[in-house]
């Protein structure tokens, strides 16, 4: 698999494969993400999943009824998400312009070196008035052997999120910190960093089925000072 260059520049290597598979382990996670690709959606029908992976959430999104358009650059997902249904192209660039209601990219564009390129892109594919709803690693601070492994680039800020929204012609709506357990949670993977950047299954398993509901409903409280990550709703201007 291939950094998702996703017209943004070439590809670089990706090593963290198995990283990706065991986060399928994270059931509560990913219905939080597709509940966040759903609730955002408004009344779109014609929708990108920029960054799609094997389809983890192209192919809910297709079977809830949207119209969905994935971009993926690497050839052997591309063929598993065509041969669930799902229309895929490598590049959003060779998608047509203005013709798509609502994109959405999950834990991508902190693989992309030229993350302000990728959402230009993006923005011209949207018809005026579209929506974007981003999710990211959030705080350089917590960036760990994990973050390396996957080939993470960045991890944000809400002022550097907001700050490549903007510069990409975007109006931003929301922009708040999610998963407030997390970041207690990636400071102590942190403090016992053994380099190598794995998931611990168990670990996860049990993050994910116990801390992370609790998580979750303490977001209410925190989700303007810190979290693991960070999601946006941006709007291209209608104009």
């Amino acid at each position: 698999m291939t950094t998702p260059a996703l017209g943004a520049g070439p590809p670089s290597p990706y090593t963290g494969v198995e990283n990706l598979e065991v986060m399928r382990e994270a059931a509560n996670y990913n219905r939080y993400l597709q509940s966040l690709v759903e609730r955002h959606a408004g009344n779109a029908k014609r929708v990108i999943d920029f960054g799609a992976g094997s389809g983890t959430f192209a192919i809910p999104c297709a079977a809830a009824g949207f119209a969905v358009t994935a971009v993926e650059p690497d050839d052997r997902l591309r063929a598993v998400l065509t041969a669930a249904g799902i229309a895929a192209v490598p590049d959003a660039a060779a998608l047509r312009n203005e013709a798509f209601d609502y994109a959405y990219t999950l834990n991508v564009l902190e693989h992309i070196d030229a993350d302000v390129e990728a959402l230009c892109t993006l923005r011209a594919k949207l018809a005026p008035g579209g929506r974007l709803l981003v999710y990211v690693p959030a705080f350089p601070v917590l960036f760990t052997s994990m973050d390396a492994k996957v080939g993470h680039v960045r991890r944000y800020t809400s002022a550097t999120l907001r700050a490549s929204l903007t510069s990409a012609g975007f109006e931003v709506r929301t922009l708040r910190y999610a998963d407030s357990l997390g970041f207690p949670a990636t400071l102590m993977f942190k403090a016992f960093d053994n380099g190598r950047g794995d998931v611990n299954r168990g670990m996860l398993r049990f993050y994910d089925r116990l801390a992370f509901p609790i998580s979750r409903a303490l977001d209410a409280l925190t989700h303007g000072w810190f979290g693991k990550n960070l999601l946006a709703l941006a709007v291209k201007p209608a104009e």
